[in-house]
């Protein structure tokens, strides 16, 4: 496992080098000078060169590289251009909020999902399947912003039974905490619950049909441990992908979620930064993104292993 384990991390560190020069790249591809672009429209002369020496413009752009490479490996992000402020501390005082809705929309979307899939896959062909499968097919179409509105109008403006905007910390106390996240969170992981319903429903059908599964139930096993002990199992692979690709774009869904609910996360840091063209903070955003996507795929490739050890060989 841990032979496994290194592979996996060694593998990840080209794609980490490719978005650390895509990211890098980012300053040097809009059109025009990037200093006075940065510097605003009506920026002075002496501004634009302030500007071009606190991006490292006047260097070479090799040198360019290492030097933003070898500042984000001794953990500096840069600063930004228009509060002077480390982009890190912009960051890490906005990550908790991020993390707190990927998680609650994490955990609910795949206990909902796994729970609804297996049941659909052990009631094929019934009105539980279908209506399960319908409801999948309705949740995968909608699109999270769009429910979030939903939300936000029924259970917040008419019922008044959630908050509608903003967000308190744990420290504030776990109620209150999860009435601010339950709606962006089940908007959010709408579409991941019914991805991973769908799989699950096709793992438990394409494993049942096995010949271990047969023999299993022939041998006179208790469904109950037919399903647990021969099914749940084999049937997690499919499972453990979709989750594994749905929560990686679900870090980019929540920055269209955090707009909708007023959340101060990440994607209030980015769009900020967009529309106030502070570069430094989104090429720190663009690399944080980055990490937290590479370790998700970590964590899928050792689950992996985990379910199926012929993966380890391979």
């Amino acid at each position: 496992m841990l032979i496994f384990m290194i592979k996996r991390l060694l593998a990840a560190i080209p794609v980490l080098i490719l978005v650390t020069v895509l990211s890098f790249s980012m300053i040097h591809l809009i059109p025009g000078d990037a200093a006075v672009v940065a510097a605003g429209e009506n920026a002075t002369a002496e501004q634009i060169a302030e500007t071009r020496a606190q991006l490292g413009l006047d260097q070479n752009i090799v040198v360019q590289y290492f030097s933003w490479v070898g500042n984000l490996m001794s953990g500096d992000f840069g600063t930004s251009l228009l509060s002077s402020h480390k982009n890190i501390d912009a960051i890490l005082e906005a990550l908790p909020v991020t993390l707190s809705l990927a998680f609650v929309a994490l955990s609910w979307s795949l206990v909902v999902g796994v729970l609804a899939g297996v049941m659909a896959g052990l009631r094929r062909g019934t009105w539980i399947d279908r209506t399960l499968t319908g409801l999948t097919t309705l949740g995968i179409s909608m699109p999270s912003f769009w429910l979030g509105l939903l939300f936000v109008t029924f259970f917040s403006l008419q019922l008044r039974l959630f908050p509608a905007t903003g967000y308190a910390p744990l420290s504030e106390g776990v109620v209150a905490w999860f009435s601010h996240l339950a709606l962006p969170a089940f908007a959010l992981g709408t579409v991941t619950a019914a991805e991973i319903a769908r799989q699950a429903r096709a793992g438990v059908i394409d494993v049942l049909e096995r010949d271990y599964i047969r023999t299993a139930t022939a041998k006179g096993l208790p469904r109950w441990k037919v399903i647990v002990k021969h099914t749940s199992k084999n049937a997690a692979v499919p499972v453990v992908t979709v989750f594994g690709l749905q929560a990686a774009a679900l870090i980019g869904g929540a920055v269209i979620i955090e707009q909708v609910f007023g959340m101060p996360g990440l994607g209030s840091v980015a769009l900020k930064a967009i529309l106030e063209r502070d570069f430094p903070v989104i090429q720190a955003f663009v690399v944080v993104i980055t990490l937290f996507v590479l370790v998700i795929n970590l964590a899928v490739d050792i689950s992996y292993a985990y379910f199926n050890p012929k993966a380890r060989q391979s």
